[in-house]
């Protein structure tokens, strides 16, 4: 049914607005378990998702450097799952604060996705993503990072306005989790480079971090560690709950 324009606006209004709390029992706990690591593992599935994961690794480069006082010069994602943010700012620490905050973000967000998807506000989660992920189109310097903006945009239009806000909230904690184990993957990925691959340290933000603080790579990834784990923690608490009450 095609939506008109008073339609669509209320579409809109209800996505933002709190929905009804999922009840998810514990066998769709663990399909949905199943459904974020199908995702995340896979290497035909991870060619994908992990697009998605790599954009907001870099929105988190992003979004730290404005939030700095930094001026945000562009945003390049490439799909071979690298990219790169550029902005310019005066200040050493700012710098080191922007660039600090490329791995623990999609942990974070996904933390955010499966706490907001538990409590009713995952519509509000997802159209909150959809609107961060089209304003950062403006700063999209490359065809390729246009395209994976553009179709995750579009996706998330779709969930939005088209899928019912009583499922909604499942798909942010598929979603979520999916985050979660990308974070854990690209954390592994880059031990590895420190470890194995030390050809291409030059990408590493820990190795780009320790070059600007002195401070030993080995640190940094400790802190994206915590960080990670930490998210991990507290969307674990709703998890467990489940857990526990079908135990």
């Amino acid at each position: 049914m095609t939506l008109i324009p008073e339609q669509l606006w209320q579409r809109i209004i209800e996505a933002f607005s709190r929905a009804a709390i999922p009840q998810v029992t514990v066998a769709e706990l663990a399909v949905v378990l199943a459904l974020a690591t199908a995702l995340s593992i896979p290497r035909a599935t991870w060619k994908y998702f992990g697009l998605l994961a790599t954009a907001t690794h870099e929105l988190g480069h992003a979004f730290a450097a404005v939030m700095s006082g930094q001026r945000l010069s562009g945003i390049q994602l490439r799909l071979d799952h690298s990219g790169t943010t550029t902005s310019y700012s005066r200040g050493r620490a700012a710098a080191i604060w922007s660039g600090f905050w490329g791995y623990p973000v999609p942990a974070l967000t996904g933390a955010a996705l499966v706490t907001s998807g538990f409590a009713g506000w995952g519509p509000a989660a997802l159209a909150t993503g959809t609107l961060i992920l089209l304003v950062s189109l403006v700063f999209i310097r490359n065809f390729a990072g246009l395209l994976i903006t553009g179709l995750a945009v579009a996706g998330g239009g779709l969930l939005v306005l088209v899928v019912p806000s009583s499922f909604t909230g499942h798909v942010a904690i598929v979603l979520g989790v999916a985050l979660l184990v990308a974070a854990v993957r690209d954390l592994a990925k880059l031990t590895n480079v420190h470890l194995r691959r030390r050809d291409r340290l030059a990408s590493s933000d820990a190795y780009i971090l320790y070059r600007a603080t002195s401070i030993p790579s080995g640190i940094w990834i400790a802190l994206f560690v915590a960080v990670i784990a930490g998210s991990w923690l507290v969307a674990w608490q709703p998890i467990s709950a489940i857990l526990t009450a079908g135990a």
